[in-house]
C-alpha cells in the first residue's frame, strides 16, 4: 500500500533518519559509535522535544533484514 504523505514526513540525513509521528513524536534512526566498545550500532529511538522516551540499538548488519521484514509485515496485513 503506497502512501505519499508519508513521504513527506521522513527528513533524512547521512546516517540519520526522522520520521514524524502525531502528537509531537518522532521516530529517529540514526549510525552511533560505542565509546566503551568502539562498535557501529543503528539506534532506534521514539523522541519528543529532544528527549528520547524509548530507544533500540541494533547491529548494522540486521538493518536491512529489519527493513525488509516490516515491508513484508506492511505487506502481509494491508498497511
Amino acid at each position: 500500500m503506497e502512501n505519499d504523505d508519508a513521504i513527506d514526513e521522513i527528513d533524512e540525513g547521512e546516517g540519520f533518519t526522522e520520521i514524524k509521528m502525531g502528537g509531537g513524536w518522532y521516530l529517529t534512526i540514526a549510525l552511533a559509535t560505542s565509546e566503551k566498545y568502539d562498535k557501529e550500532y543503528v539506534e532506534i529511538a521514539k523522541e519528543r522535544s529532544g528527549q528520547k522516551k524509548g530507544r533500540f540499538n541494533l547491529n548494522p548488519r540486521y538493518v536491512r533484514e529489519l527493513g525488509e521484514a516490516l515491508t513484508k509485515f506492511a505487506d502481509d496485513n494491508d498497511l
